[in-house]
């Protein structure tokens, strides 16, 4: 498996400078892409075919803070995604439900737009404990604060499915 940060010749870091990612992103899809790459062996070809792939699927994960917290706990031996780790605190819990209950009951267009208001306040305070368990090297905190992003971004998705367009 790749570093994806090597590879990007980043800081492993949670907290990350999206503009060095997006810069060293497009240095390396112009260097794989397959019109630089037509001259080359057949071997060679599918070399950069890979690693066009591989530069492709790691600024995927990098550039979104939920994939990138996934990865970090990932490379620290945390699949903070498998289904034994889905326990929340009772708070959480009470706050899901009403969330669910808000968004079951929203039909127009002020009370969609209240609740989009509050996922991303809930989603910006997620990325901010990430943020912080990361650089304490607490990865616990990490994956609770991960999976409570995973199903606030689902009640957006959610959320998004039913606004008008």
């Amino acid at each position: 498996m790749h570093d994806y940060f090597a590879l990007f010749q980043l800081p492993a870091h949670f907290a990350l400078d999206t503009a060095q990612l997006d810069a060293a992103y497009r240095t390396l899809a112009m260097r794989f892409h397959p019109d630089r790459t037509a001259s080359l062996s057949a071997f060679e070809q599918k070399q950069a075919m890979m690693m066009a792939a591989t530069v492709n699927e790691a600024y995927r994960v990098l550039k979104q803070p939920l994939e990138r917290a996934a990865y970090l706990l990932q490379e620290a031996g945390i699949d903070a995604d498998a289904p034994q780790h889905t326990q929340f605190a009772p708070e959480f819990l009470m706050q899901q439900m009403e969330w669910r209950e808000a968004l079951g009951e929203a039909d127009d267009a002020a009370a969609l737009s209240a609740l989009a208001a509050e996922f991303d306040a809930a989603r910006s305070e997620v990325e901010a404990e990430l943020e912080a368990a990361f650089a304490a090297k607490n990865h616990d905190a990490a994956a609770d604060a991960l999976r409570r992003g995973r199903f606030i971004h689902k009640l957006n998705e959610e959320l998004a499915a039913k606004m008008p367009d």
